[in-house]
């Protein structure tokens, strides 16, 4: 069956996709910007990562109960990617490791205060037929952002000899172009405004099912560490800069075309079975990236990393969606982000200092234990979608 695709929805998808090609310009050449350019150690990777991903985590809850109780959407959405925008011309400019941690910090602000009611905005285009592919959809055009990215990145890189700080400065323009879009993107406030809603920032009154499933989470998040230890891994491997990122590519290629898929058949069979799946997969991928020694692996690993991404990140909201409804689901999704990123900011510090002080393959092992510990809690939960 043919799902139609609301208006809102492809605006919001091409302000993610442009806004994506600008972080994803920057994302895999941070780490060795960090670490080579700027002369840190990779501990201070974890740190940046994990305090910038707390201070995200000390927001995300707040907006998107904000969001709730004004009954509006679009200003959050549209100031926090004006504060992606300042950030990038932050991080760009910095020639010390402490200006790209502020440069993070506003950057990890400003998806706090976006992405809850940016979902809000989404699932108030869905109905209860179509909340997997709806929200698979705009994973989809997100993740195709970081296909073009990186790859705009990679061709950079060649054209300028390596010249990593040029890269960073272009990565600025997508994400002011993306801001443009927001003149045509409308909310349908009548839709709330009508209902009398009693809000609460306390998950106390959260459905039984949802406290479940975000305790899942958190066991799972402690061991998820940044994404930029995957690319550390496949330097530490022995890959070159240019298949560093040629490997990040193929695995947002991955994801990007699993998304839509996943969310697609987790409409017809469940958003818990799909999910669940996905944390399988993670798990695997992990031990793999903690056995490799040689870097033939590094590939196809980024590749089944790409897959768990797509069988999850869209799937995961559906589930929440299943849950609450609209006019709770700014604050939901603000926790739902809140405990994934704080729980981020835990697991990149450990992760960091678990390379540096006893072994790279230790952080990976740290993420295997307590995924696998995640799964029979997530087992528990039964969602009605």
């Amino acid at each position: 069956m043919k799902v139609k695709i609301p208006a809102v929805v492809w605006l919001l998808s091409f302000v993610s996709l442009l806004n994506d090609i600008a972080s994803e310009m920057l994302y895999p050449v941070l780490p060795i910007f960090i670490t080579q350019i700027l002369g840190a150690p990779v501990f201070v990777v974890g740190i940046i990562e994990g305090i910038a991903e707390g201070s995200a985590s000390l927001f995300k809850t707040f907006f998107g109960f904000w969001s709730d109780e004004l009954q509006r959407r679009k200003p959050f959405v549209v100031g926090g990617y004006s504060a992606s925008a300042v950030a990038k011309i932050i991080i760009a400019l910095s020639f010390t490791w402490p200006l790209v941690l502020v440069g993070r910090i506003i950057d990890r602000m400003g998806k706090g205060a976006r992405d809850s009611a940016r979902d809000a905005l989404l699932l108030e285009a869905t109905d209860e037929t179509n909340k997997g592919f709806i929200f698979g959809f705009h994973r989809a055009m997100d993740t195709t952002g970081a296909v073009i990215g990186p790859a705009i990145a990679l061709v950079l890189l060649f054209l300028f000899h390596n010249n990593i700080r040029l890269v960073l400065y272009i990565a600025v323009i997508p994400t002011f172009l993306s801001l443009i879009l927001f003149i045509w993107v409308k909310e349908a406030r009548h839709k709330l405004q009508t209902a009398k809603i009693k809000l609460s920032l306390s998950i106390q009154n959260f459905p039984p099912q949802l406290k479940m499933f975000l305790f899942g989470l958190c066991v799972f998040s402690l061991g998820n560490s940044s994404d930029t230890f995957l690319i550390l891994r496949a330097k530490n491997l022995g890959l070159s800069l240019a298949l560093v990122i040629s490997a990040y590519i193929l695995y947002n290629i991955v994801y990007a075309l699993s998304s839509i898929p996943a969310g697609a058949i987790s409409d017809r069979i469940g958003t818990k079975k799909v999910f669940i799946a996905g944390i399988v997969i993670f798990t695997l991928c992990y031990l793999g990236f903690a056995l490799d020694k040689s870097g033939i692996f590094v590939w196809p690993l980024f590749a089944v990393y790409g897959f768990y991404i797509g069988l999850t990140d869209g799937v995961s909201k559906a589930m929440v969606g299943a849950l609450v409804g609209e006019e709770h689901s700014g604050t939901a999704y603000g926790v739902l982000y809140t405990i994934t990123s704080g729980f981020t900011l835990l697991a990149s510090v450990i992760g960091g200092f678990l390379w540096s002080l006893v072994a790279p393959s230790a952080t990976f092992y740290f993420a295997v234990i307590c995924a696998a510990i995640s799964i029979p809690i997530f087992l528990l939960v039964k969602p009605k979608a």
